[in-house]
């Protein structure tokens, strides 16, 4: 079967390999549909991710059908569609003991610390698999884990009805921040530098844009709450620069959710924190957020118009990651579909 492996930093390579089998009683065999293209996929093709290992296949936004089962697999069954929640943790550590299994001491990711889905048939445990309705499209379907991101940082943000929500970065992430927001019925404001992105994060449902690079996003985000600030600001771009306004831009008793790798020092002193009693908070992967996200995807109340732009065969994942990072204001999601 082919797989898309990245061999070492900079070294992207379409391999044959073997197809798996099925080896434990609780293990499922997919045959891989759709797999959206990630900024870590991205990252981990130029070395940039602390995180990965090499050689990997990569891919952790993934779709399939299922082929078989394992003896006993009693809630899926041939011909299932199915997304992948693309974690393994240890279940013993504290932060598995307490429920949030996405940060364990011990935590692989599909992907980045083992092999993803950028491969025909994958492997994996039951547990790691979350029926689709049949009437959900694979194109749907391949957005469920970007959308858990948005719901992680929701969750994150303890987002409820008649907050105020600023968004900082448009791309996908930011997009299912803000679909989700909005879902939970908040006002939402969001920023980015690309017109385009600003324009479909309109459309998307977002209150207020604030394009950065022609108006201070603090100012604007005071202006337009009457002095009050967000009542959480979420960070998708992840740059010092961009946590330092977060945490100006935030309310009294506001929360900050952080969503990135940055190991880049903010300029940021205690006062504002400690006078506003700020919430500052990561947000890594997702916790349980699968099975809800499915649901609204299933029923529509997630709607997806427009987010996927690009579709890449397999033997195109070169000219796919190029297209990507040449075009970063065309693309919204792009996908290899098998």
């Amino acid at each position: 079967m082919k797989a898309i492996e990245v061999k070492e930093a900079g070294s992207l390579e379409i391999v044959e390999r073997e197809k798996p089998e099925i080896k434990q009683p609780d293990e499922v065999l997919i045959k891989v549909k759709m797999v959206g293209i990630c900024g870590s996929d991205m990252h981990i093709y130029h070395g940039t991710n602390p995180l990965a290992t090499y050689p990997r296949v990569i891919g952790h936004e993934v779709t399939g059908e299922v082929v078989a089962t394992g003896e006993k697999v009693m809630d899926l069954n041939e011909k299932d569609k199915v997304v992948l929640e693309p974690i393994e943790s240890c279940d013993e550590c504290y932060a598995c003991r307490t429920g949030r299994r996405n940060v364990c001491e011990q935590l692989e990711v599909y992907g980045v610390h083992r092999d993803g889905g950028m491969q025909e048939y994958l492997v994996a445990p039951a547990k790691n698999l979350h029926k689709v309705s049949a009437q959900t499209p694979f194109e749907t379907a391949v957005l469920a884990e970007p959308f858990t991101i948005g719901a992680q940082a929701a969750w994150r943000g303890q987002i409820n009805k008649g907050d105020t929500v600023l968004i900082q970065g448009a791309g996908p992430i930011g997009i299912c921040c803000l679909k989700v927001a909005k879902m939970q019925g908040a006002v939402c404001y969001i920023s980015d530098l690309s017109e385009e992105r600003l324009a479909f994060a309109k459309e998307c449902g977002a209150d207020v844009t604030v394009n950065a690079t022609e108006n201070n996003v603090t100012d604007t985000i005071m202006e337009v709450t009457s002095g009050e600030g967000a009542n959480v600001c979420i960070d998708a771009v992840c740059l010092p620069t961009t946590f330092e306004t977060a945490v100006n831009t935030a309310s009294i008793a506001g929360k900050v959710v952080v969503l990135g790798f940055d190991d880049r020092p903010s300029e940021i002193s205690q006062l504002p924190i400690t006078k506003k009693e700020l919430t500052i908070a990561g947000s890594r992967l997702q916790t349980d957020q699968f099975t809800n996200v499915i649901a609204a995807l299933d029923s529509k109340e997630l709607s997806v118009e427009g987010m996927l732009t690009h579709v890449f065969n397999v033997e195109e994942i070169k000219e796919a990651f190029e297209f990507i990072e040449n075009n970063p204001n065309k693309v919204r999601k792009a996908t290899i579909a098998f």
